[in-house]
């Protein structure tokens, strides 16, 4: 039976137990930009964070990120190594497998000028909106790999699995694993809108892949988090589309099931719907051989919860808000976890989050703007 404490007070337990957890901030300025879908990766006793895109801009002035910084002291302290090789890219995925970091997919921002509009928004009366670019973000089917995180090497420009965002990637019985994502821009972005994928690919070295599946058992979707344990892979959550607009009754179309793989090839549905609100953009991470799931988006606001589970269908709520947050407003989504141990806390296990995105559809961009994080916090005993 999992423990956890009753309320936010009165915390008790050990390091084997989540009763004992709670939220530490142990820099709220890492130094890199602030920046959402982003990739943290460990290697030894470094961390390091790399990638990301800053605030959305409407206008086409969405800023992408291909910087990687490390941190040697449990993510304190952060000092930037180089500007990697790959191109910039955001809403990628990054593994570390025998000693080595490999960087998978993803997309960029790019745009092109709005046939609406051929002379721009000066010609306009005040007030009246205008939007002079489109997205047409390019999506990524190119594999990177570095051994120390400043040296990256191409391993393919062209993998057999079509570029995209949002995919969910493990390492499992010595393979690495990419499936889902999307290709395309969001309607409610501008874009012509997505198309979404269930295939699930394999490689023993990020050159070769093999195509295990080319429609698992669960619905095509990007957003989802995934993670393995006790022999299994699973995959939790995710999205087929990033908000209802404001549409009265609307159903947000996002996801609250769980699926789980021994091989990628066969996959079973562990719960239909577990504890948790249908999300995107959550993290989930393995502790104390117990899977913690939280943040993400939601509609008509972020959910403030965390949640645990031994198995993947029976779900606790855990504690305290993520982050210590007081409003659904200090709720991140689009960030990245890595779950460490040895590094910080006294050796115990935890869970760490770097940056994410506090970002609304209803809010203006300068407000937006201040709403893209470069913090890190730990989730562990005190």
């Amino acid at each position: 039976m999992l423990a956890v404490p009753a309320g936010a007070s009165g915390r008790s337990g050990s390091a084997t137990d989540l009763g004992s957890y709670d939220w530490t901030e142990l820099t709220p300025d890492g130094g890199w930009a602030g920046r959402a879908g982003l990739q943290a990766a460990q290697l030894g006793r470094d961390l390091f964070v790399m990638g990301g895109r800053g605030a959305f801009d409407p206008f086409g002035g969405t800023p992408l990120y291909d910087d990687v910084w490390r941190s040697s002291d449990g993510g304190r302290s952060w000092t930037p190594v180089a500007a990697a090789a790959w191109p910039a890219r955001g809403y990628f995925q990054a593994v570390t497998k025998a000693g080595s970091i490999f960087v998978l997919g993803g997309q960029n921002f790019d745009t092109v000028p709005n046939p609406i509009y051929p002379s721009g928004c000066s010609a306009l009366p005040p007030g009246v909106p205008c939007f002079p670019f489109l997205p047409a973000s390019e999506f990524f089917d190119d594999v990177w790999r570095s051994d120390d995180g400043t040296t990256w090497t191409p391993v393919t420009g062209d993998a057999p699995w079509e570029g995209r965002a949002g995919l969910s990637a493990v390492v499992h019985r010595g393979r690495i694993f990419i499936f889902g994502g999307s290709q395309g821009d969001d309607i409610s972005t501008g874009g012509q809108g997505r198309r979404f994928f269930n295939d699930v690919w394999s490689s023993a070295d990020g050159a070769t892949w093999r195509l295990e599946t080319a429609a698992a058992g669960w619905s095509p979707r990007a957003g989802a988090a995934a993670v393995v344990k006790d022999g299994w892979i699973y995959l939790l959550g995710g999205e087929v589309g990033f908000t209802c607009g404001g549409v009265p009754g609307c159903v947000p179309p996002y996801f609250n099931d769980v699926w789980r793989s021994r091989d990628g090839v066969r996959w079973e549905q562990v719960t239909p719907a577990a504890g948790w609100s249908p999300r995107p953009g959550h993290q989930c991470a393995v502790v104390i051989n117990t899977i913690v799931c939280f943040g993400g988006y939601g509609e008509p606001a972020n959910p403030s919860d965390v949640w645990a589970s031994r198995d993947g269908a029976t779900w606790t709520p855990v504690g305290d808000a993520p982050w210590d947050a007081v409003s659904p407003d200090d709720v991140k989504y689009d960030f990245d976890v890595l779950s460490v141990a040895g590094l910080s806390g006294g050796g115990r296990p935890a869970i760490l989050t770097f940056g994410g995105d506090r970002e609304r559809f209803e809010l203006p961009p300068p407000v937006n703007a201040t709403r893209v994080d470069a913090d890190v916090w730990r989730f562990a005993p005190p």
